[in-house]
């Protein structure tokens, strides 16, 4: 039995995942039957239960990983991993460093996107231009500093997690890590994209924000599927295809977006798996082997067709340690919590704690759920029993 068990193993694939939070991709991996070996920056219980191995590294959200220890610590997994990793797929954190993507791209087949189509994804200048091409609305952008600051936002190239967005400030100077983009309104939303040479699929989510004085867009959470009215949806998904085929992406990738008054604005394309994977992922991780399938050159959309299924609605947010400093001690934690930390670690201000799930009949419901939950899960790490960590 065991030698049959051994021979059964060695047929599994596995996968190499860089990400700050490699989670949620490699819980999707398992799902889809993969073995996934897991660098990222929080080491957290869930993301070493789902993965076969893994390694912590630091990491800025500004600057992303430094290039020689990533590179070892893939390295590392590569070389445990049996049968040898398929390839190496890139979550958040990764982008705001393309150089860092080429020397990956050197030592890793990418299951994702090259280096050239990130650099042009996130470079505003190839970017917006592509956009105005296809006649694609959004928001005034430059990179150089407006003359009058007010309405403005200035953006960090490459940045996510919305930390990267704030007011202009009242001098700003022009800077070849960031751009300006004019504030408009409208509801937030996101597209999750699985792009594939002869197919494409989509999912609409809604978005919010978890604001603090010095970072008014920080990501708070999304709930989806939400339609929007057939014409307007229509228009934003063929936008969304036409966009993809003219800076030729693949596989699992978002785009943000304003609406308002049954327009909307297309804000930026993030050229890698987001954080509306768990939104819209099923039980047997449809998404990550889509993802798969696209990047090899086969039709992972017409396999989501078939053999997608998501949940009726879902939201999903993350919880800040915004009260205080946390310690996390030994606790139970609920099963609608994700990236649990393991007891012993120290949350400072402001960082992420957790990622809260519920389901719902509807997106509203699920995301009213999701908010409770919050507001639940901040009590039980503060002020309840088990995992009580004192405000510093």
């Amino acid at each position: 039995m065991g030698s049959l068990a051994r021979a059964r193993d060695v047929t599994v694939e596995t996968v190499l995942i860089a990400a700050f939070s490699g989670r949620a991709l490699a819980a999707s991996a398992r799902r889809a039957g993969f073995h996934p070996f897991v660098v990222d920056c929080f080491g957290d219980e869930d993301t070493r239960a789902a993965a076969a191995a893994t390694r912590c590294l630091p990491a800025r959200v500004q600057t992303g990983f430094k290039s020689k220890p990533l590179i070892e610590a893939l390295e590392q997994l590569a070389a445990e991993a049996r049968p040898p990793p398929i390839g190496l797929v890139l979550g958040s954190g990764l982008e705001c460093n393309p150089r860092l993507v080429a020397r990956l791209a050197e030592r890793f087949r990418l299951i994702g996107n090259s280096p050239d189509v990130i650099r042009r994804t996130k470079d505003p200048r190839t970017f917006f231009a592509a956009l105005d091409r296809l006649r694609i609305a959004h928001p005034e952008t430059r990179l150089e500093p407006p003359a009058s600051p007010t309405g403005w936002l200035m953006k960090r190239i490459g940045g996510s997690g919305g930390l990267h967005i704030v007011e202009c400030p009242p001098s700003p100077r022009q800077d070849p890590r960031r751009y300006f983009q004019r504030r408009i309104p409208g509801e937030a939303m996101s597209v999750l994209g699985v792009i594939a040479k002869r197919g494409s699929a989509f999912a609409v989510s809604r978005q919010w924000t978890s604001p603090r004085p010095r970072r008014p867009y920080r990501y708070g959470g999304a709930a989806g599927a939400v339609g929007l009215e057939a014409a307007l949806q229509a228009g934003v998904l063929q936008a969304c295809l036409s966009l993809s085929q003219e800076l030729g992406l693949v596989g699992l990738v978002s785009f943000d977006l304003l609406v308002a008054g049954g327009e909307a604005s297309l804000l930026e394309a993030n050229p890698r798996p987001g954080a509306t994977l768990d939104v819209f992922d099923d039980a047997r991780g449809s998404l990550f082997r889509a993802h798969v399938e696209a990047c090899r050159g086969h039709d992972g959309a017409s396999l989501l067709k078939s053999d997608w299924r998501p949940p009726a609605a879902r939201a999903v947010a993350f919880l800040y340690a915004d009260r205080g400093r946390l310690e996390i001690e030994d606790m139970p934690w609920p099963d609608w919590a994700a990236d649990r930390p393991r007891a012993g670690s120290r949350i400072d201000r402001h960082q992420p704690v957790a990622t809260v799930l519920a389901d719902g009949a509807t997106a509203g419901e699920a995301e009213h759920l999701c908010r409770n939950r919050l507001g639940l899960l901040d009590n039980m790490l503060y002020e309840g029993e088990k995992g009580k960590g004192a405000p510093r």
